[in-house]
């Protein structure tokens, strides 16, 4: 593996059941999702490890659904494949609040 590969992270969307049955009701093509929350869990657990298996580390990005949305919304973008990639890569590269 080379050193590029070895700092690469992939941020992958994850979602909790309820932020799961929300996304299903605002998607513009329903069709692109998983028929259900285990059917995604499951696939995106397999991608998951297919991809560590490759060298490279992923990272869960948890998801709120209605935030998502509303950006999307202030994008006047449909809340498709690819905005909600180019939102979990946002998220990814915001600033982590330390607490307190």
């Amino acid at each position: 593996m080379s050193p590029k590969q070895d700092r690469y992270v992939l941020h992958l969307a994850w979602y909790d059941e309820e932020q799961w049955q929300l996304l299903c009701a605002l998607v513009p093509n329903r069709g692109e999702l998983d028929d259900t929350y285990e059917q995604w869990q499951q696939s995106a657990r397999q991608a998951v490890r297919e991809i560590e298996s490759s060298g490279r580390k992923v990272e869960r990005v948890s998801v709120d659904v209605l935030a998502m949305s509303e950006w999307c919304n202030e994008r006047n973008v449909p809340l498709t494949g690819s905005a909600r990639a180019e939102y979990v890569a946002q998220l990814a590269n915001e600033p982590r609040s330390g607490g307190a």
